[in-house]
């Protein structure tokens, strides 16, 4: 199978902005030749209170779960969701002040860009184990 460019970024979490604390929640893949947009997202409770105890899971939570809908093109996404796929992901992807933050959008080479999704998760978001 050929390999076909790709774009990803990382979904951070920065629960207070003015501190510039951030910990990776999830990824967003975009494959315009495989017609695919995908993200999966992971929040790390743990991780969280470390940066913030104030810190509102729930709401990070569906926050990171809106981005997430938006790619699926859930309904409830509204008129974001019903975007093309490339303008879902540069929504996405477009600098905010929120504390769900997109990084810097990154490109490389993949066979299966859902799969790429599934290791982007396992090598930035996930806890290392060790």
């Amino acid at each position: 199978m050929s390999r076909e460019t790709f774009e990803y970024a990382v979904l951070r979490v920065v629960p207070r902005v003015e501190r510039g604390e951030a910990l990776n929640a999830g990824v967003l893949v975009y494959c315009r030749q495989r017609d695919y947009l995908g993200s999966r997202v992971h929040l790390d409770v743990d991780r969280l209170r470390a940066l913030d105890p104030t810190a509102d899971p729930r709401a990070i939570g569906r926050a990171l779960q809106a981005a997430a809908d938006v790619c699926s093109a859930d309904p409830a996404a509204g008129a974001a969701g019903r975007e093309a796929l490339g303008s879902r992901f540069r929504w996405l992807t477009a600098p905010r002040s929120t504390v769900v933050q997109p990084g810097p959008v990154h490109t490389g080479l993949t066979a299966d860009p859902d799969a790429e999704a599934d290791r982007l998760l396992r090598l930035l978001v996930l806890p290392v184990e060790g």
